[in-house]
């Protein structure tokens, strides 16, 4: 069994962005694993400041308190991230990019720094459906990967999604989040 923490970047409480994760959910909780999701847009989280003075407290490891408290113990326990976000110009939603920074409050707990060791998964709608419309977010997800020491375990770019509910009429793309959570 694995903890997983999925950090839902999308603003759309019935998005395309939520139907992956539902469907990721189903099989991930279906195959014995412990799931938490974060719908972001509904929580009260700042920026980050970049005042480097976290890390104090173990607990409460940032020195703004907001709904970050909420989420810092979860992240501390799972196994896996999941990063959940519709494209926006782009790149990830400013709603998970915001939290994902202040994540950097548990590494300063570390006199090194050190992120604790992840898997983390990408689930990822937008409107276009290239290489080439993806590549720049899928630089950013391998760059992220790369500095923090995480394993990828999976991604699914779920393109040709504009308006709220379009994924439903592509279930290749749901069976690929369905069988990331099975996977697990």
């Amino acid at each position: 069994m694995k903890k997983i923490v999925i950090l839902n970047g999308s603003p759309r409480t019935n998005g395309n962005t939520k139907a992956l994760i539902e469907h990721f959910m189903k099989d991930a909780k279906s195959a014995g694993n412990e799931v938490a999701c974060f719908d972001l847009q509904k929580m009260n989280i700042h920026g980050c400041l970049g005042c480097c003075k976290g890390g104090q407290n173990p607990e409460s490891p940032c020195v703004q308190k907001d709904d970050m408290q909420q989420i810092y113990p979860v992240y501390r326990e799972a196994d896996v991230v999941v990063l959940a976000s519709p494209m926006y110009y782009w790149g990830i939603s400013g709603q998970l990019k915001c939290a994902f920074d202040r994540l950097f409050a548990v590494a300063e707990c570390s006199p090194e720094y050190e992120n604790p060791k992840k898997e983390c998964l990408l689930l990822m709608a937008a409107e276009g459906n290239t290489e080439s419309n993806f590549a720049p977010v899928k630089a950013y997800y391998e760059g992220l990967l790369s500095h923090l020491g995480w394993k990828d375990a999976g991604i699914v770019y779920a393109g040709g999604n504009m308006d709220p509910g379009d994924i439903r009429d592509r279930p290749e793309q749901l069976a690929q989040a369905e069988a990331l959570g099975k996977a697990l």
